[in-house]
């Protein structure tokens, strides 16, 4: 059984030779290599490369054709600020003007920015491990896309005083991410990861997600499986507890549950979705592989009779993460 064969089995609750490793590399691919994570950020046969070499190294089941969470504002017409080792940030807001929607267009993932660098990346990829192992791409999610566009404190407010025009600017993002995500399927990603963390209850509340983010996301996992991704994963971050309920209704496949979610929690909601997690990111930089490797032992243990899961990281592993720890997250699979 390959590492594809072996996620798409565990996605399907059906019995896999072992349980699927995903740790969650991104940025650590770069320094794994000896990258400056700006040279990683913005060359995608360079981002491709250290994920190979990631993957060679930890023998994990997926490798990420990611960047970070603003090339899509950023060619809209956010303004990023960049640094050499640390990921870009937003600096200025395109859309200071709720009015200045309508002036907006979709960017084209084949011609705009860092996009076709991204798409290059999943081509890469996909050409080099082909069926073997998963190839994850990423579309920013509505909601976090919105708040890029406008700012967190003008987004929320527009939701609560103007729902209309707040509605349209979801449309609008909702609309980049299919426009992107299927680019991404259509270079080789077997799935575009929905990365949305403000989505998170630890943003706006689980009524909030219902009324004004679900139906989005149940529009961008029905153009992504149309456009044949093998399979729909929500990344979602943080205490996602609240609206883990939703996900079946979203049409997701695979749920990311970030460490402050407990399995028994997860799986009292989820009882038939994918699961992956929840090994706290930070722990693969302060904690010795020991400790790694009893937690990965113990999330093992807490699905052994389920099935239906993927060991992980909450999150992003930080690029400066010990190598050892990965490792030990990995390893743990095969006892």
């Amino acid at each position: 059984m390959n590492s594809l064969e072996r996620i798409l089995a565990a996605v399907g609750f059906e019995k896999t030779d072992r349980v699927p490793v995903i740790p969650q590399i991104f940025g650590h691919a770069a320094a794994l290599c000896g990258m400056r994570l700006r040279e990683y950020l913005q060359d995608g046969e360079l981002l491709a490369r250290c994920q190979l070499k990631a993957l060679e190294h930890y023998g994990h089941d997926a490798v990420f054709a990611l960047m970070d969470v603003g090339v899509e504002t950023e060619e809209i017409g956010s303004s990023l600020q960049y640094s050499d080792d640390a990921y870009p940030y937003v600096k200025s807001f395109v859309l200071s003007n709720i009015g200045g929607l309508d002036s907006l267009s979709s960017p084209d993932p084949a011609k705009s920015g860092r996009m076709p660098e991204l798409l290059k990346a999943n081509s890469i990829l996909r050409k080099e491990v082909g069926d073997t192992a998963l190839v994850v791409g990423c579309a920013l999610g509505p909601a976090t896309l919105a708040i890029q566009l406008v700012g967190i404190e003008n987004a929320l407010y527009l939701a609560a005083d103007d729902p209309e025009a707040y509605s349209r600017v979801l449309d609008f993002a909702a609309n980049v991410c299919i426009t992107f995500g299927t680019a991404q399927i259509e270079a080789g990603a077997h799935l575009p990861m929905l990365f949305d963390p403000s989505a998170s209850p630890a943003v706006v509340p689980p009524g909030f997600y219902r009324r004004h983010i679900l139906p989005r996301h149940q529009q961008v996992f029905s153009a992504f499986k149309q456009a044949g991704a093998v399979a729909n994963w929500l990344h979602i971050a943080g205490p996602a507890v609240g609206i883990l309920r939703f996900y079946p209704e979203a049409g997701v496949d695979i749920a990311n549950l970030d460490f402050c979610v407990s399995p028994s929690e997860a799986i009292s909601r989820l009882p038939r979705t994918c699961l992956d997690g929840n090994i706290k990111p930070l722990s693969f930089v302060i904690d010795e592989p020991d400790a790694i490797a009893a937690e990965s032992a113990r999330l093992i243990d807490a699905f052994r009779d389920r099935g239906g899961f993927i060991l992980s990281s909450g999150c992003e592993i930080p690029p400066d993460a010990r190598p050892e720890n990965i490792s030990a997250m990995v390893q743990a699979t095969r006892r």
